[in-house]
């Protein structure tokens, strides 16, 4: 493995990272109404557990509630099993149609909780991110005791390393703390 191979497999590796953060981050409730809430729902439909926007149009008509839209009528008893058993805290309420469902306000210490959680997340990346750094430095040394790779270029392969390292961890607190404004903005 040359030097070029080891950093665009490190940057491909941190970028999943960010990604996994980013991921959660979005399921994390704010106080405000987004279907990213819903994304970990599955559906018993017809014998098999499938996601809830392969059976429902799912949408915000307003900050504070969440619109499910069942394309047949007769899977609305079957989603709204689904949003309860999901654990999300959320209450659905069926009014035949459509599955209302509404969010409600966070309470300071539920805020406060969820900042926490977010933070959690966030370190949990960033120590992702620090041990695929670590792999790669590894993989150089190991490219350069196999006479693959000059002390130089080990050390400017290093280099460029870090500088994505610290790329990758500037984009996770970036997501933290838009997160984290979003939470305890009331």
């Amino acid at each position: 493995m040359n030097a070029k191979d080891i950093m665009k497999n490190a940057d491909d590796r941190m970028k999943k990272a960010v990604e996994v953060v980013r991921d959660e981050l979005t399921k994390i409730r704010t106080g405000k109404a987004t279907t990213a809430l819903l994304d970990s729902v599955k559906v018993d439909y017809y014998g098999s557990h499938v996601p809830l926007k392969q059976v429902a149009n799912v949408s915000t008509p307003d900050v504070h509630t969440i619109s499910v839209q069942p394309w047949e009528k007769g899977t609305l008893q079957a989603i709204e099993k689904a949003i309860q058993s999901a654990n999300l805290g959320l209450n659905p309420a069926n009014d035949g149609v459509a599955i209302r469902v509404p969010i409600p306000p966070l309470t300071e210490e539920r805020r406060r909780e969820l900042v926490k959680l977010v933070k959690k997340f966030g370190e949990e990346g960033k120590i992702a991110v620090r041990n695929v750094r670590r792999d790669a430095i590894e993989h150089l040394k190991k490219a350069e005791k196999d006479e693959h790779l000059s002390e130089d270029d080990r050390k400017r392969s290093e280099q460029e390393t870090q500088k994505l390292t610290d790329k990758h961890i500037k984009e996770i607190d970036a997501l933290l703390a838009l997160k984290e404004k979003e939470i305890l903005e009331v």
